[in-house]
């Protein structure tokens, strides 16, 4: 009996000593899904269905997050990342794919179609503008609003020793007024279920190898004026801090070739705040693409 395109079955991969976990569902062009912090694969829960209709969707967790492993050390970079996620769509049998990224899956979807033009149709990155753009943009509103990017970045061990103390307390704060409606996500237990003493530890990497080694290999190519071939597709929260703060699609003319973009009715998490939107731009975007 053919089950229904929206079953999902669940994968551990071993993608070059690291293992990454997955959801995959649906049938047709491959899509892969990239979360944002401090969530996991769960956050795409509500438009996964409406996608795997017509592609095969690999809701993965990066390094660090979720079921994933989590390395020690300094291994969090948005390449070393990327190249995980290109891995696992390789042993699935996929050599040529979408991405879809969400927040730091958004910087991870960018790296990897920078490094590996040939194996991304397209990539769609959820409320960010480029990493090299924030961090060259700095004022009082983004450090404000941002404040967790340089909090976490410090290599005193600080961040780590503070969340480890609430934990609970410090990931709530990551939801808790960045919805229009209010209130906590429908995966937030998952979320929590998930934020463990590793996940702080590797996360914290994750920022510490943003605000250095990610903006190294960000200026190099800029230098060498590589941007993203692929069309690209940028679609942000209307009540976000992006939306507020910058022109996105303008941004992001510095960075891809191709790219267009519109806001959706949301704040930071669209996906999980307006489903249905978010699930309609993909598809029309998906849709046009040259698999």
């Amino acid at each position: 009996m053919m089950q229904p395109l929206s079953e999902r079955r669940s994968v551990s991969i071993d993608c070059d000593g690291v293992r990454i976990a997955a959801d995959v569902r649906g049938a047709g062009a491959p899509l892969l899904l990239l979360h944002g912090y401090p969530e996991t694969k769960a956050m795409w829960d509500a438009v996964a269905p409406t996608l795997a209709g017509s592609y095969t969707v690999v809701a993965s967790d990066l390094r660090g997050y979720g079921d994933s492993a989590k390395p020690s050390g300094e291994v969090y970079s948005k390449r070393e990342m990327a190249r995980d996620q290109l891995l696992l769509m390789r042993e699935l049998g996929f050599e040529r794919f979408a991405v879809v990224g969400h927040d730091r899956g958004g910087r991870v979807g960018h790296r990897l179609a920078l490094d590996n033009p040939a194996a991304i149709a397209g990539l769609a990155v959820l409320d960010i503008v480029p990493t090299l753009h924030m961090f060259e943009n700095v004022d009082r509103a983004m450090a404000t609003s941002y404040f967790h990017w340089f909090f976490l970045a410090r290599r005193d061990g600080l961040p780590e020793a503070l969340i480890d103390a609430a934990p609970e307390a410090w990931l709530r704060s990551r939801f808790t007024g960045r919805s229009v409606a209010g209130g906590l996500p429908a995966s937030y237990r998952e979320y929590e279920r998930c934020f463990d003493h590793d996940t702080i530890r590797a996360s914290c990497a994750d920022y510490r190898a943003a605000a250095t080694t990610d903006l190294d290999h960000d200026r190099i190519d800029r230098g060498a004026g590589r941007r993203v071939d692929a069309p690209t597709l940028a679609l942000w929260g209307s009540e976000s801090y992006v939306g507020a703060n910058f022109d996105v699609v303008e941004v992001w003319r510095d960075y891809a070739t191709s790219i267009r973009g519109r806001s959706v009715l949301a704040d930071h998490y669209l996906a999980e705040e307006a489903p249905d939107p978010t699930a309609a731009a993909l598809m029309e975007f998906l849709g046009e693409l040259s698999w």
